[in-house]
């Protein structure tokens, strides 16, 4: 029987034939199931529901979503809504479950109370600075007004006139004939020690 066998495994035909068959058959594809199937440890379907949305890398995705939702409840939202919003969907359960694990309590509308907050916050401190703003271009054109209502009320002098008015103002003819006197002053002096170096 030992020689039967050899003789079966070392026969041409036998080899031929189970090359003729391997080679008859289509290469078989080997489909890894998607995250939510492999999670659920169930058989992923040809036509899965969940496959084309939560794929064999990312099995986080759908263990937050199916922790907060549930499959069930997951697989029925879907195939109520038309497919192309059921990406839109699935990334919205993920983020609502992923806010939801985070903050039990609030979930996304803390997240969305908080960012509202800080929105009002800057709201008010743009709305201050556009007063301040508003109030520095008002002061500067009250500045320019009076500026120009001062040059139209005084009239406008030639450079000479001006400097004649300087000469002639009492304060600086005093002080020139002051500067006159001391030195009259001084000449009197020296003709009273003149005689002394004779």
């Amino acid at each position: 029987m030992e020689s039967d066998a050899n003789t079966l495994s070392s026969s041409p035909t036998f080899s031929h034939s189970s090359n003729t068959l391997s080679s008859a058959s289509p290469p078989q594809v080997v489909m890894t199931p998607c995250a939510a199937c492999k999670i659920l440890r169930r058989r992923c379907a040809e036509k899965c529901v969940l496959a084309p949305y939560f794929p064999p890398t990312e099995p986080a995705k759908f263990t937050i979503a199916h922790r907060v939702f549930g499959a069930s409840n997951i697989i029925k939202f879907l195939q109520e809504l038309p497919e192309g919003q059921r990406a839109d969907a699935v990334a919205s359960m993920v983020y609502e479950a992923g806010a939801r694990i985070r903050d039990p309590v609030y979930g996304s509308a803390g997240a969305i109370c908080q960012l509202q907050k800080q929105v009002n916050e800057l709201q008010a401190q743009l709305a201050k600075a556009q007063a301040e703003v508003v109030n520095m271009q008002f002061q500067q054109a009250n500045l320019v007004a009076l500026i120009c209502m001062e040059m139209s009320q005084t009239p406008q002098e030639s450079p000479q006139q001006s400097l004649d008015d300087f000469i002639a103002s009492p304060s600086h003819s005093s002080g020139y004939q002051n500067n006159l006197s001391f030195f009259e002053d001084n000449t009197n002096l020296n003709s009273l020690w003149e005689p002394l170096w004779t």
